[in-house]
């Protein structure tokens, strides 16, 4: 009976009164501690066990709450905990040796968004929590509070229910069954007249960018997607490229064509004439398509070299102080003149030093919180062949709320691969939803505080978040402690309410609520830690720490996270005399998730990774959604040329075959077959020399193995790329990096990796 302690205290309170209980009650009171959670808990032995992945793609673990509370609690996807059971104390907490934080993706694209049009939004009197599925209704008139607990009245206008057209039920309101709801704002909520869908494109112009061949695709792209990009009739846009000097571009209606006026002094830049720069879509349509379709060829012959990045930046921003918007950089060199100018910092020997992962100047953090004041947010696109000091650059997006993509040595001929990339990237950024002048605000439950934020952004106060763009596809992290016992609640709340202007010029609140249970056992945290939050929690702590103290502190700190979790688990829970490396379940591929971790281009040793890469992958990191990062840290491998319907899915008359994952190894691979690799952002395919002639006929339409010509793109319709791999040297070497479990020139295997947990616990 001894082995089974380590199941926590329902567990060992049904042992102690088992003499009494006749075997029925024994076997009532153990069934009544969840299956899942049994499973949760236990024991693995990472030295034995060799089979650790799930079948299927990990599922997030679900909270031990009501199955009424289930129903309503916010999508995993949108909010979720390191620890779906809160531990009650601090102590608890650190005894535990896990991180307690949240990841959010709060704009993310949804299917169905409930949308209340309401004169009185509904929220407590004194911490201002938006009303949701988890309050408690004291009677028809006064609802508690499940953050702070106050009791307030429900006003006369929420006790009439539009979806039913009833009155009398409250507690049927759509805010109060929905645990994610979108507001439309009252006046209460503007500081001023929403502003319009406003976009500035800022164009690299010089010789660089011309051989680089961007500008051709970028144009094309704008002018196939100009009807899709969001807004309303206020829609407005402007253009301004830049080499040397600055180029402006009057597109007032009623001009016969574009007007490009110059402005060369770029230490004082000044802008010409304000309202014909920034022009209305609707009325200036065709003079915009007209500029789209000459700018390639206006500057086909350039030879200036230079760059006056800084001093176009000022001039966007005063551009678009006004109003507010969106400014998109297109930039595919260090910049060379005027204010912001850079010099070159890649030093081979130096690839890691925490001095060259931050920035070289604070011109493009200042310029970005300037911004983010006038509700400016800036998104860079860099497409460079050569360094180009991403740390520095990246400031202008990181604190303003914007995005940053970059395309390594693109070209259009030469890299054919990243040409797509940055087509597709293109049509995704310039079609998807945005909203503007955006703030955003977490609020806990009473005893829990919010400490440390991840992702881009401006920190306006310790909970307000200032996002002058806010966009589907960047996701959110926070760090948090608990400051005051949790004891005499059963369950924690988290709630994220994001205003927003949409691009049609209307006030919005998306709120999101988070219920958990409260958990006075460290075996029920364990239950309900959640491996693949905490691997990405700590990924932004490890950034953080890379940056401000080294990168060999930040790999340390991952390594000493798994021993931490190992060297708890063993002392304080398991109670088994098991030599090895023991944890419960639910965490049984945190050592494997943080090798990976330790792999990737972030965060890994050597010279080999250039620095913009480098930091390139720490932006990603820092604003990537869950499920993206996860993929890219632990791709999900699976064999296409077996497929049975053995646990198929039968959707719609289709079949669709139910793959196993397979471990990230190459003994997993076979000369025989066909393997389908899921990175998050690019697909590959690998094809194996022995590969069945009738697969490589029907999948990619060749002959036979020896006629797939080398990298090639696959012809489906996807977001994202799709490469097919021959097995052979250099396609070995792209799809061969992301098998972390094998050893690599800089890093260790699994079984390595786990011996070395074991030597530092023995210290």
């Amino acid at each position: 009976m001894s082995s089974l302690l380590h199941f926590g205290s329902k567990f060992s309170y049904c042992l102690n009164l088992s003499s009494s209980l006749s075997a029925d009650s024994l076997f009532l009171c153990i069934s009544s501690f969840s299956a899942l959670e049994v499973e949760a808990l236990r024991p693995v032995n990472l030295l034995q066990e060799r089979n650790l992945l799930p079948p299927r793609p990990l599922e997030p673990p679900e909270p031990n709450v009501s199955s009424d509370l289930k129903k309503v609690n916010c999508s995993p996807q949108t909010f979720r905990c390191t620890l779906t059971s809160i531990p009650q104390t601090q102590a608890l907490l650190n005894k535990a040796r896990l991180p307690l934080g949240l990841l959010l993706h709060p704009f993310r694209d949804l299917q169905q968004l409930p949308v209340i049009t309401s004169n009185t939004i509904v929220r407590c009197r004194s911490c201002r929590t938006y009303i949701n599925p988890f309050v408690t209704f004291l009677d028809q008139r006064r609802w508690k509070c499940n953050l702070c607990y106050r009791v307030n009245d429900v006003p006369d206008e929420f006790m009439y229910n539009p979806v039913t057209r009833s009155y009398g039920e409250p507690h049927k309101r759509p805010e109060v069954q929905n645990s994610t709801v979108e507001f439309i704002a009252s006046s209460d909520y503007m500081l001023r007249p929403p502003q319009p869908a406003v976009y500035l494109f800022v164009l690299d112009v010089s010789h660089n960018a011309v051989e680089a061949g961007y500008l051709k695709y970028f144009c094309e792209s704008l002018l196939e997607n100009l009807t899709k990009l969001p807004g309303d009739m206020r829609t407005r846009v402007g253009f301004l490229t830049f080499d040397s000097t600055i180029h402006f571009y009057n597109l007032q209606e009623g001009l016969s064509q574009p007007q490009m006026l110059v402005v060369s002094d770029i230490d004082d830049v000044f802008i010409p004439s304000h309202d014909s720069l920034m022009v209305n879509l609707k009325e200036s349509k065709e003079l915009v398509k007209d500029l789209l379709t000459s700018l390639p060829e206006m500057f086909s012959q350039t030879r200036e070299t230079h760059s006056a990045l800084g001093p176009a930046l000022q001039a966007a921003y005063k551009l678009m102080s006004p109003t507010g918007g969106r400014i998109t950089v297109f930039q595919t060199q260090l910049p060379t003149l005027g204010a912001g100018a850079l010099q070159s910092r890649e030093d081979p020997n130096q690839r890691s030093s925490a001095k060259h992962l931050g920035p070289a100047t604070d011109f493009y953090k200042k310029l970005a919180l300037d911004c983010s004041g006038q509700q400016i947010g800036v998104d860079l696109f860099l497409l460079s062949s050569q360094y180009a000091d991403l740390a520095s650059l990246a400031c202008m997006s990181k604190y303003s709320a914007g995005s940053v993509f970059y395309y390594p040595s693109f070209h259009y001929i030469h890299n054919p691969a990243q040409l797509e990339k940055f087509q597709k990237d293109l049509e995704r950024y310039l079609t998807r939803k945005i909203g503007f002048e955006a703030v955003m605000r977490i609020r806990c439950t009473k005893g829990l505080s919010i400490h440390t934020f991840h992702g881009n952004f401006f920190v306006r106060s310790t909970d307000l978040l200032s996002l002058a763009n806010v966009n589907p596809d960047s996701a959110f992290a926070v760090q948090m402690s608990i400051e005051d016992s949790l004891a005499d609640s059963s369950l924690a709340c988290f709630q994220a309410a994001l205003l927003y202007t949409s691009s049609r010029g209307k006030r919005r609140i998306r709120v999101h609520t988070l219920c958990l249970p409260v958990v006075n056992q460290l075996s029920d945290v364990y239950a309900g830690a959640d491996v693949q939050a905490i691997t990405c929690l700590l990924a932004n702590m490890a950034i953080d720490r890379s940056v401000s103290s080294s990168l060999s502190d930040a790999r340390d700190a991952l390594v000493n996270a798994v021993v931490d979790l190992v060297s708890a688990y063993k002392s304080n829970v398991s109670n088994l005399q098991q030599s090895g490396l023991v944890v419960p379940a639910s965490m049984r591929l945190f050592p494997l998730y943080i090798l990976a971790l330790l792999k990737q281009k972030a965060l890994r040793t050597g010279t080999s990774t250039r620095l913009d890469e480098r930091v390139f992958a720490m932006c990603e990191f820092k604003t990537q959604p869950l499920q993206q990062l996860m993929r890219m840290v632990h791709p999900d491998l699976y064999r296409l040329d077996n497929l049975s319907d053995q646990g198929a899915l039968h959707l719609n008359d289709t079949v669709v075959p139910q793959p196993h994952l397979l471990h990230l190894s190459a003994e997993r691979l076979s000369r025989d077959g066909a393997f389908l690799m899921d990175c998050g952002n690019v697909f590959y395919l690998w094809i194996g020399k022995c590969c069945n002639e009738m697969f490589i006929r029907d999948v990619l339409g060749c002959p036979n193995y020896a006629s797939i010509p080398p990298n090639m793109l696959l012809p489906f319709t996807l977001v994202f790329s799709f490469f097919s791999c021959r097995d052979d040297a250099s396609a070995k070497a792209t799809l061969f990096q992301h098998l972390v479990e094998d050893q690599s020139e800089v890093a260790s295997s699994y079984r390595d990796f786990l011996q070395h947990i074991q030597q530092q616990m023995s210290k």
